[in-house]
């Protein structure tokens, strides 16, 4: 039974290759757009690197860059498909090539929408990355004389800046470690000794945060150190009193701000994808309508056209079974090469 049959007249064909070829090249720079995209993503992602600790997303923007490239590649095939079709003496030489191009076309199509789905998929896979990756560049915030650390300090001011956040979820995570450089610490100090001793670990704690965690917009002169000492501040209390520092945690930050990108950028590779298989459809089309006129004398003849020959059901088994014989091939043609060499090592036994 055939999928989806269609009459096609001459002037029908005509307007669909045309109309077909605008399209495909319409698809060509939605893949340079969907390919753009994803090095936007990549570079953004590359440059929170160091507060990340793993890079699972960055299938996403590989995905994307791939399926951009392929698709500019299949798009250029497509419109020099349209552009022979008009002529029927051109258009044979692509009767072998077109059902593979099909197949390819589909699984490179399909990969849009997984890239679509794995970006809203990982996202806990994302916040867990960033949460360990930001506890870390948190804790070696003091280490700028250690080789591999000594920018850390930069990137983490620079994050909590530029996003307008503190610490991993909130600024209390500064209490927690001490992100002063031993270097600049007085250890003659009374003070300094009992912080040190405070703890068993034997770190300088305090209840005071970098000065990248200020927020700029706060009427009142920032306020760091002692942040739990109301004393230690004129007309302060803590516990009732706006801080003027950032209140959002640089986690909750980032990944609004990866989620956001991965949102504008979801409906775009849902709305190529459906661009892109409007064009498969519709060549296809032509496809199957062309070889109706070829062997006929009649160029202007009405022809037919259809998705599948066959129903879908059947289409697959025929695809399966032509899969086993094309295997079944495989393995007899390594049983072939291998035989000559076992002959050529058991000739000298008999003799």
């Amino acid at each position: 039974m055939v999928l989806l049959k269609l009459k096609f007249p001459f002037q029908k064909r005509v307007r669909l290759a045309q109309g077909l070829w605008l399209l495909s090249w319409v698809a060509m720079f939605s893949g340079a757009i969907t390919f753009a995209m994803g090095v936007f993503l990549k570079t953004e992602l590359h440059r929170r690197s160091e507060v990340m600790h793993s890079m699972d997303i960055h299938i996403v923007p590989n995905l994307l860059m791939a399926v951009g490239l392929a698709s500019v590649g299949i798009n250029i095939c497509a419109g020099k498909v349209c552009q022979d079709s008009l002529d029927p003496s051109r258009f044979p030489r692509w009767k072998t090539f077109l059902p593979p191009f099909f197949f390819l076309s589909v699984f490179v199509s399909s990969l849009l929408l997984v890239a679509m789905i794995l970006s809203f998929a990982l996202q806990p896979s994302l916040e867990e990355s960033l949460k360990i990756g930001l506890k870390n560049g948190i804790r070696f915030y003091k280490d700028t004389d250690t080789p591999g650390r000594c920018f850390q300090k930069e990137t983490i001011d620079r994050l909590q800046i530029e996003f307008q956040c503190c610490g991993n979820t909130n600024y209390r995570d500064w209490f927690e470690v001490q992100w002063v450089s031993s270097r600049y610490l007085d250890f003659t100090s009374k003070e300094v000794k009992d912080r040190v001793k405070s703890n068993i670990d034997g770190r300088y704690l305090m209840d005071g945060v970098p000065f990248s965690c200020c927020n700029p917009s706060s009427p009142r002169p920032c306020i760091q150190n002692s942040l739990l000492d109301n004393a230690a501040h004129y007309d302060y209390e803590y516990q009732t009193e706006e801080l003027n520092l950032h209140k959002r945690g640089c986690r909750q930050a980032l990944v609004s701000y990866y989620m956001g990108l991965m949102n504008t950028i979801g409906p775009c590779v849902l709305l190529f994808f459906l661009l892109q298989m409007s064009i498969l459809v519709s060549l296809r089309y032509l496809q199957t309508a062309m070889e109706g006129v070829l062997g006929e004398e009649n160029l202007e003849i009405e022809t037919e056209g259809y998705i599948l020959e066959k129903g879908v059901k059947e289409t697959l088994l025929e695809t399966k079974e032509k899969i086993m014989k094309l295997l079944q091939f495989a393995q007899v043609g390594d049983a072939s090469a291998e035989t000559p060499g076992t002959e050529s090592e058991e000739k000298p036994a008999t003799a």
